[in-house]
This record gives C-alpha cells, sequence and structure tokens, in this order.
C-alpha cells in the first residue's frame, strides 16, 4: 500500500474551488437526493444537511410524503419532490436539469430501488449510490461518474469478494472492482480507498475509530452530492468530500471521545474545518 499516494491537505487546498462573487445559486446547480423511507427519515435529514453545506446551489429532497415534515423541520433550505420513486418511469418526470444526483440513504435494495437506479444511471448525470442503492449488477459505459460508497460488508456483498480476503488487499480489491465495473469506488474504512474506474486510486489518511458509527456514511454521500456540484473536475469533488469528511472527525477528537460523535455533527463542523483548506 505504500506506492499508493495519499490526498493530502495540500491537494484539497489547491484543488478546492473559490466562491466566485458574482455568482448565485444557479451558478452551482440544483443536486437531487433521492433518500430516506417511512420510519426512516433520519438518513435523509443526514444527507440533505451535508449536501447543503458542501457547496451546492439548491437542494430538492425525493422521498415519501409522510417524511417531508420531519426532514423539512431539520433542512429548512431543501425543497421536496414527493412519492418520486412511484413515478421513476413516468414520461413526463424530467430529471435532466440536476447537475448531479444520489440516492440509497435510508431505502432497502428492493425492485422500486433497483428501477430508480436503472433510470437513473440513463440519466448521464453524476450518480452517487449508497446503502439501499448498492446491490450486484453491471454498469453500461457512460461519460458521467457513477460513484459507489460501500463499507467493507455492502463492498463483500456486490461483488463476492468475502470480508476478510477484503481487508488483507483493499486498494488491490477495490481497484479491481472500479475497473471492472467502471464506475468509481469509494471504500470506507481505515484509510478509505478511492479507486477511479481507470484504476487511479487513492488512499484518505483523514478519519478515526469516531467515524464507526450510524449515520456517517450518509453525511459521507451528501458530502459528495454537494461537492459535485460545486467542483469542476468530479474527481477532485470526490477526493475532496472524503478528505474533509475523515477531517471532520479528526477536528471532534482534539476536545471530545471518540465514543462520542453524532453524525450530524460532522456537518456542524465542516464550515470551520473546511475555512483552513480555502485559498487567500
Amino acid at each position: 500500500m505504500d506506492d499508493i499516494p495519499v490526498w493530502s491537505k495540500d491537494h484539497v487546498r489547491m484543488h478546492l474551488p473559490q466562491r466566485q462573487s458574482g455568482s448565485h445559486k444557479g451558478t452551482y446547480g440544483t443536486a437531487l437526493l433521492i433518500a430516506g423511507s417511512t420510519g426512516m427519515p433520519g438518513a435523509a435529514v443526514l444527507a440533505a444537511k451535508a449536501a447543503m453545506r458542501s457547496g451546492l446551489g439548491k437542494l430538492v429532497v425525493a422521498t415519501a410524503r409522510e417524511s417531508i415534515t420531519p426532514i423539512a423541520s431539520h433542512v429548512p433550505e431543501a425543497t421536496f419532490e414527493p412519492e418520486l420513486m412511484e413515478r421513476i418511469n413516468d414520461p413526463e418526470l424530467d430529471l435532466t436539469s440536476y447537475k448531479a444526483i444520489a440516492i440509497g440513504p435510508g431505502m432497502l435494495p428492493d425492485q422500486k430501488t433497483e428501477a430508480a437506479v436503472e433510470h437513473l444511471l440513463q440519466l448521464g448525470k453524476p450518480l452517487v449510490m449508497d446503502a439501499g442503492a448498492l446491490s450486484e449488477r453491471t454498469y453500461a459505459k457512460t461519460e458521467a461518474p457513477v460513484i459507489l460508497t460501500p463499507h467493507p460488508g455492502e463492498f463483500s456483498r456486490i461483488t463476492g469478494v468475502p470480508v476478510e480476503k477484503l481487508q488483507q488487499q483493499r486498494a488491490h480489491h477495490a481497484a479491481n472492482c472500479a475497473v471492472k465495473l467502471g464506475v468509481t469506488i469509494v471504500l470506507k474504512g481505515q484509510n478509505t480507498v478511492i479507486a477511479f474506474p481507470d484504476g487511479e486510486t487513492y488512499l484518505n489518511a483523514t478519519g478515526n475509530s469516531a467515524l464507526a458509527k450510524g449515520g456517517t456514511g450518509d453525511t459521507l454521500t451528501g458530502m459528495l452530492l454537494g461537492m459535485l456540484c460545486c467542483h469542476d473536475n468530479w474527481r477532485h469533488a470526490v477526493l475532496n468530500a472524503v478528505h474533509l469528511h475523515g477531517a471532520c472527525a479528526d477536528e471532534w477528537i482534539k476536545t471530545h471521545s471518540a465514543h462520542t460523535l453524532l453524525a450530524h455533527e460532522l456537518t456542524e463542523l465542516l464550515p470551520t474545518v473546511m475555512k483552513p483548506y480555502e485559498q487567500q
């Protein structure tokens, strides 16, 4: 693993985009987050808050109708698209205006989710898939990036590589599957591996055991979505999101126990953590 480059703080500082003085919300695009379900609105809250903090212009959350009120109470900046999953194949449903899309937090890997993923893959938009959207499938070649964000158990489920074998050669297996499937794989865990479809691979050096808690992956999905909207280079967006996500956890343990982090606190730390990375 020593020969695999690390995406460092200097890399982030070099490639983090500046907010232009004459810009407006349209400059940074509208993102679509398909997340949450009846009884599981929390994952959508975590992903939505993180997306709003990560540079996009506007966020639309597609979720179950009964989940809108609890999500809106935590993320009043978002707008909503109710019951989109039931209308995904409606020819009058136009999703082409979105700059980037994420799907999966708080969702089940069922037939409804799979039908939505199949539709989204045909749009040619940057697509982040997590949690319920991670299933074993093949991917047609596309110009737009497709980004999978599995933890080791999910990686094993969608690739067939046993967890024990994966953990012995994380970068090797992530890169191999990224090339084979033609997607980007963000393999979460200690030294998260970011493997691109051409085989280019990086390690992330930020983060700690405080991230070993439910909801932190939903927050990463939101950060990826937001940064895909404000970066011109999508690879830089992915790498920067992963680095900053871990950097927030590193900031937490400077003054708090690693046992005590809650996922939404990563988003609350992000403004302070990101500031030193901005070029003056």
